[in-house]
């Protein structure tokens, strides 16, 4: 299952992600989001867990727990044509 976490502090690392999720299971991918110009992090990510039941324990156990001092905001990813398109 795929999982969104935003609020992520500008710092955090995708290895520090994956650690953070580990504790719940098999992390198969941790991605965070970067500016395409800057290359800085947008502030969420991604993660996607081997199982349906670890992913449930993850969301549960870490949202709104603090990482690197922010709490961050974790549920079920959503497919990209759910979000509204921005144009600009």
């Amino acid at each position: 299952m795929n999982i969104y976490v935003g609020n992520l502090a500008r710092e955090v690392t995708e290895d520090e992600l994956r650690e953070a999720f580990e504790a719940f299971g098999e992390v198969a991918s941790a991605k965070i989001i970067t500016d395409r110009i800057s290359g800085e992090s947008r502030g969420f990510g991604f993660v996607e867990m081997s199982t349906d039941a670890e992913a449930q324990e993850a969301m549960s156990g870490l949202d709104g727990k603090e990482l690197k001092g922010r709490p961050i905001k974790v549920n079920k990813a959503r497919p990209r044509s759910d979000a509204p398109r921005r144009s600009w």
